[in-house]
Parts: structure tokens; sequence; C-alpha cells
């Protein structure tokens, strides 16, 4: 019987190895994840994977950067000046739910390990790039990013779960209240529920700049 590939030879690179730990976490989830059955996926010894990504943790984080890496960011530089931030904020927060809707099983690990990777960076520099740039004060924009990503984190992260129950109905004898408002949560998981919360959570930020949106160019 063949051996598997081992080492170098086995013509392995991070950009391979991320793409497969991917494509096992949307499969099989985290919970089985390991380096042993990504070797099996890609068809070598596990020491090839070692090569090029140490250890499991690693593997997690690369799985998670080759997820953010989907995102459509804009460079630094753009969008044109005459795109308001909060545009730029519900543009990156479309793209991290799509993102979420595609991998949700890799998802959680956006949620619980820290994002440093070149696209993660990318994100929050065209973020606040577009705050700094609309004048809002360095103190709101340093608390920009952790106000949005921990909205989005938990909002998306309660609606990727795999056992997630739809709205439940509610006694009106018991719940007055909750069961009155119940149509209002048909929308539950979709495009339009994360724009409706979006707009509280970017009025908040603009309020807290004492600063005025400012006004699109004509």
């Amino acid at each position: 019987m063949t051996g598997r590939a081992r080492g170098t030879s086995a013509g392995l690179d991070r950009t391979r190895i991320a793409a497969a730990a991917v494509a096992l976490v949307d499969r099989d989830g985290l919970e089985r994840f390991g380096v042993r059955r990504l070797a099996d996926e890609l068809g070598v010894d596990p020491m090839s994977i070692y090569h090029h990504v140490k250890g499991k943790a690693a593997l997690l984080d690369t799985a998670s950067e080759a997820v953010l890496a989907e995102l459509d960011v804009p460079a630094a530089g753009d969008p044109a000046p005459d795109v308001p931030w909060q545009d730029v904020a519900r543009g990156l927060a479309h793209a991290y739910r799509d993102a979420a809707a595609r991998h949700p099983r890799v998802f959680p690990l956006l949620v619980t390990r820290a994002q440093t990777s070149p696209a993660a960076l990318a994100a929050l520099e065209a973020l606040t790039t577009a705050m700094r740039r609309d004048g809002l004060p360095d103190r709101v924009v340093a608390d920009a990013p952790m106000v949005l990503f921990g909205f989005l984190n938990g909002h998306l992260l309660a609606r990727t779960v795999e056992d997630r129950s739809p709205v439940p109905t509610f006694d009106p004898d018991e719940h007055p209240t909750l069961a009155a408002l119940a149509p209002r949560w048909a929308d539950f998981g979709s495009p339009a529920e994360l724009d409706r919360m979006l707009d509280a959570v970017l009025a908040g930020l603009a309020r807290q700049a004492e600063v005025r949106p400012r006004a699109t160019r004509s």
C-alpha cells in the first residue's frame, strides 16, 4: 500500500490547508475537527501539515482567516470621499453576515479567537479611516470596532447556531406583551432585521460623537 505524502513534498501550502480546514469544519463541525482528520482529507501524513501550520490552534486561526479573506473590503483610501462612514459600516456588516451564512460552523471561531489577519485589519482600517475622515472624534472611532463587532458577533451567532429554535409561541394570558410583539420577530435572521438593528447601533455612535451625519454630496 502506498504511504501518504509527507513533508514539503506533499505539495501543501497554507492556502490549500486553510481551504481544506474550512471545508472540513463546514461539513463536520468544530467538535470533530482535528489534525489527523484534516490530513486524511488532504491525503497526507499529519507531519506534512505541521511543516506549514504549527498545531490545532494555529489551524483554527488559519481557517478563520480564510473566511475573513472572503470579505470584499475596500482599501483604506477607499471608498470615495462622498460615501458616509455609516454606509461603510453597513457594507462591512452585511459582508460579515454573508460570511457567517456561508460558513455557520466556522463562524464561532471569528467570535472567540483574536482576529489580526490582514483581512481583519483591512476591514477595521477602512471603517476607522472613513470615520476619522468624516470628523468623528478619535475616542468614538477607537470604540466603534468593539461596538459594531460586539453587536454583530452576538447577533449573528444567535442566528447561525444549528439548534436554534424559531421565535416561540407566547401564551397571551401569561405574556401578553411578548405575544403582541411576536409578529414583529417574523423576519428573525433576515437582512432587513440586521439593517434595523444597525440603524440603532450607528445612530448611537453618531450621537456619542455629537456631530450630525455628514450630508451626502449631490
